[in-house]
């Protein structure tokens, strides 16, 4: 209550009065803008004034880009709840949007001002947040969170780690599977909470008796064996062992989301994604292990893309689209846009995955899934910039 009340009394701009609304907002843009250069950058058609290189760049900015905003904008919304403590706004949250941008900017200019200065810059800001956020689950004594803090930490480690690989050795291979690995864990982690918690929300609205199955020690064990396969897959991606746990830590995924209902909520597009997005975080687990039995015959990009748009991509949209739609007071139905934004970030998923396949075809595959990539963001922008920028 004391939280709604600030909100009300907020007369600064909209927009920084929770920290869903500008990092939602810009990850969206970002997203749209990073992958509508992207065929043309990784076809050499445009050279950008980065010293990494084009795939590394892509990588670096879609997980420490894309991925650090949707990160920042749900746990800022998400920390007063948990704490109890009014939510950071007004000036301090336009210091850390504004933070976050610095970086994207200084990464992409980083041949020009040097790649020590844009590491400073932009690993900043994940400092910065993980302090943010370790003062407010202090100061609310919401200590059974902390591990939060430790992985924002971790990501920070890893942004570095990808400045200085890639400076030192040419390439950023174990840096860009530590970042992916975090992301991937935090959707196990915390996804592992909010999709049994929302189906069961929604078949209660509905009268039905039988609930997803509550957080256990199963979940606990799994949730611990895919962590040993991300770690055995971010220093070893290539061997048999890693690919095993990969291939059972990927089942373990699979029988956390068979007790969650998802069956059941087919006429609920809000809640059916959140199943969707579980289910392919799960599925880059059995393709990344596959690949590490079969390099062959299972390219490794098809895991890596699997988690990134169909894992990362589909849940970071299904969360910015509910939590969207509920904190601006709208009412949690998915519009006919909102489908075909989900349906979108799916084909641009299917054509990354045939473009791995049939490398013949690489550039009008890659010029697919971009469209649909750019196409389910610009949608995401038109639909939801109103409830983001303006009060609700």
């Amino acid at each position: 209550m004391r939280t709604a009340a600030t909100f009300r009394a907020f007369t600064g701009a909209p927009l920084l009065s929770r920290g869903f609304r500008p990092f939602f907002l810009g990850a969206g843009l970002f997203a749209l803008v990073a992958i509508a250069v992207w065929p043309a950058v990784f076809l050499g058609e445009v050279i950008l004034p980065t010293q990494f290189s084009a795939v590394e760049w892509h990588a670096h900015e879609m997980l420490f880009g894309y991925g650090a905003a949707v990160i920042a904008g749900f746990l800022l919304t998400a920390i007063p709840n948990w704490t109890g403590r009014l939510p950071v706004a007004g000036t301090a949250l336009g210091s850390l949007a504004l933070l976050w941008f610095a970086g994207r900017a200084a990464v992409l200019v980083s041949a020009r001002i040097g790649w020590a200065t844009a590491a400073v810059i932009d690993v900043a800001f994940l400092v910065v947040f993980a302090l943010v956020v370790a003062r407010e689950i202090a100061a609310g004594k919401n200590w059974r969170n902390l591990k939060v803090i430790a992985v924002v930490g971790l990501l920070a480690g890893a942004n570095l780690a990808f400045h200085l690989e890639a400076r030192f050795t040419g390439d950023a291979d174990h840096a860009r599977r530590a970042a992916l690995a975090l992301i991937v864990f935090l959707i196990l982690l915390f996804g592992g909470r909010v999709v049994p918690s929302f189906t069961g929300n929604w078949l209660a609205r509905r009268g039905e008796a039988k609930r997803p199955a509550a957080f256990d020690r199963w979940d606990a064990y799994a949730l611990a064996l895919s962590a040993l396969a991300l770690v055995a897959w971010i220093a070893f991606p290539d061997k048999g062992l890693t690919g095993l746990a990969l291939l059972a830590a990927g089942l373990a995924s699979l029988a956390r989301l068979a007790r969650w209902r998802g069956w059941r909520t087919f006429a609920d597009p809000l809640v059916l994604v959140l199943h969707g997005a579980f289910l392919l975080v799960a599925l880059g687990f059995l393709a990344a292990g596959a690949s590490a039995l079969m390099p062959n015959q299972i390219p490794p990009a098809i895991g890596l893309h699997i988690w990134g748009i169909g894992g990362i991509g589909g849940m970071t949209l299904a969360m910015m689209t509910r939590a969207t739609l509920g904190h601006s007071g709208q009412a949690l139905a998915a519009t006919p846009g909102t489908v075909a934004v989900y349906l979108l970030v799916a084909a641009a998923l299917m054509a990354r995955i045939a473009m791995a396949l049939l490398p013949e075809w690489t550039a009008p595959l890659m010029l697919v899934a971009a469209f649909c990539w750019c196409a389910a963001f610009a949608g995401f922008v038109i639909i939801y910039w109103p409830m983001l920028a303006r009060r609700g």
